[in-house]
Order: structure tokens, then sequence, then C-alpha cells
């Protein structure tokens, strides 16, 4: 448990340091992009000094680090704001939709899996499914259910000065988005499971009985696979908040992905590093259980 937690720890630091590097690689800094194109190098120099930008870039980092350890993510270039109180505003967006999802995922992708299991035709649909780019995923959930049945709304834009909560709707394209391809891919991954209990001889004897494929799925298969699904499930929790930055951003979904979609294109390097942060967070506490998942059942 030491060692897995060390390695945690130093994933962590290599995470965030190696996205500090690499937004320092960026064409162009903050102070360049607040200034806009056609402005005074006088200006620019100013706004680099007030942002602290004319620093060398291990001096920034290390100061970013200090005030990490004081529970402090800094301020915004862009606005000034405390990044902490906009991240955890963003965290809550972003959790309305990736919790459903992951609950819509887990699930469907066990029936799936149940299903092509029986038949393998449906593994090739189910694979290509999976490999499906976001953008075309919500391209096309945007023409069948916006455009076509006009049933959705084609942004996910929440009210002015509400919550997701007083137009609900708009969260369902981002949930079905984020939660499809996570359903796909989970039903890969615990296809082969199913498909060795539904051979083993105590489920070829309850189908010979005439005992029902619903009744066999919960009574004898699911307790056999328990372990593989929780593992996949682990791991969907994780990936789940990290690949929201594509959906966020095609469906103007405030929440942590679009976020960091902004933050990278006006280079707000201490909103950058704090959603990095919880993003490498959330993602290693999913794949630390997931293992644990996976030594309990092999004990």
């Amino acid at each position: 448990m030491v060692a897995a937690l060390t390695r945690a720890v130093l994933t962590l630091a290599a995470v965030v340091t190696g996205v500090f590097l690499l937004t320092a690689l960026l064409p162009q800094d903050a102070a360049q992009i607040l200034a806009g194109r056609q402005a005074d190098p006088s200006r620019v120099t100013a706004l680099r000094v007030e942002l602290g930008l004319d620093r060398p870039w291990w001096a920034r980092f290390l100061s970013w680090l200090a005030g990490l350890f004081q529970g402090d993510l800094g301020k915004s270039y862009v606005d000034g704001r405390p990044v902490g109180p906009a991240l955890a505003e963003r965290l809550g967006a972003s959790a309305l939709i990736v919790v459903p999802a992951w609950v819509l995922a887990v699930v469907a992708g066990v029936l799936v899996a149940l299903v092509v299991a029986r038949h393998a035709a449906g593994s090739a649909a189910v694979a290509a499914f999976s490999a499906l780019p976001e953008v075309v995923l919500v391209s096309g959930l945007v023409l069948a259910f916006a455009t076509g049945l006009g049933r959705l709304p084609a942004v996910s834009l929440l009210p002015v000065g509400g919550s997701a909560w007083d137009a609900p709707e708009v969260l369902v394209l981002p949930i079905l988005a984020l939660a499809l391809p996570s359903a796909a891919w989970l039903a890969r991954s615990v296809r082969g499971p199913v498909t060795d209990v539904l051979g083993r001889p105590f489920v070829v004897d309850a189908h010979l009985r005439g005992v029902s494929p619903a009744r066999i799925a919960v009574r004898h298969v699911l307790p056999h696979v328990a372990g593989p699904v929780a593992q996949g499930a682990a791991i969907l929790a994780g990936s789940l908040l990290a690949g929201t930055t594509v959906v966020e951003s095609l469906l103007a979904y405030p929440g942590l992905g679009q976020l960091l979609a902004t933050a990278v294109a006006s280079r707000d390097v201490p909103v950058i590093q704090a959603v990095a942060l919880v993003d490498a967070a959330v993602v290693l506490v999913a794949v630390l259980a997931a293992d644990g998942i996976a030594k309990a059942g092999a004990r």
C-alpha cells in the first residue's frame, strides 16, 4: 500500500511538472494573448511583469508548488480570480454529467457484454463504436436529437444566473456523449470473462433445464464477473472526468473540461495546472481502486 501511494505521489509530481513544461513551450504566453496581436511591446512587457512571467520558468513553478502546499492554487492570469473556487464550481458542474454517464455506461456495458458474448457478430460493432471519435459522436447526437427530432438543445448552455437543475434537458447530450463510448469500451473489456462463464458446466446445465436467460445472467453469470466489471468501472470513473474536454467544448457545457480548453487557449497556466492536478488525482485514485479490486479478486 505504501509503495502504491508513493508511486501515485510521484506520478502526480511528474504530471504537474510535465504540464507546466509543455505549457511553457507553447507559442505566446498569457501576456501576449491578453494584450492582443497589435499591442505595443511595452504593454506586453508590463503585463509580463504584472503576471510574474518575467521570472524564469523554474521560479514560477516553485512558487506554484509552494502555494499548493499551503492550499493555494494561485490566481487566474485572465481575470485575477482565485483558481480554487472556480475549479470547485466547474468540478461540480462536470460531476452532474460524469456521475450519470458512469452509471449508464456501467449498466449498459454489462448488458451489451451479455448480448455480444452470445452473438459474436456484435463484437465488431461494439469495437467500432468504442473507437468512434468524440467529434463524430457529438455531431451525430446533435443531428439526431436536436436538429432531427427537436427534442433537445443543440448546445448545453446553462440559464443565466441559474444551474443545470433549472434546465435538466441540457445535461442529456453530454451524458450520452460520455456514456455511449464508455459503455462500448466496458462491454469489450468484460466480454471475455462473460463468454468464459457462459461456457461453464453449471451455466450450460441451467440452459438445458430451461432456466430463463435473465435468471441465468443474474444468478450465475454476474456474480462470477463482478471482479472484472468492478475493475472496469473504477477505470471508467477516472477516464470519464479526464475525457470531458472535447464533449464540454463542443456542447458549450461549462464544466471542468471546457475550463481546461479555455485556459489552454489563453495560456492561463495556474488554471491549467489546477485542472491537470484534479484530473490526474481522480485517474490515479480510480486506477488504485481498480488494482485493489483486481488483487482482492485474485485471492
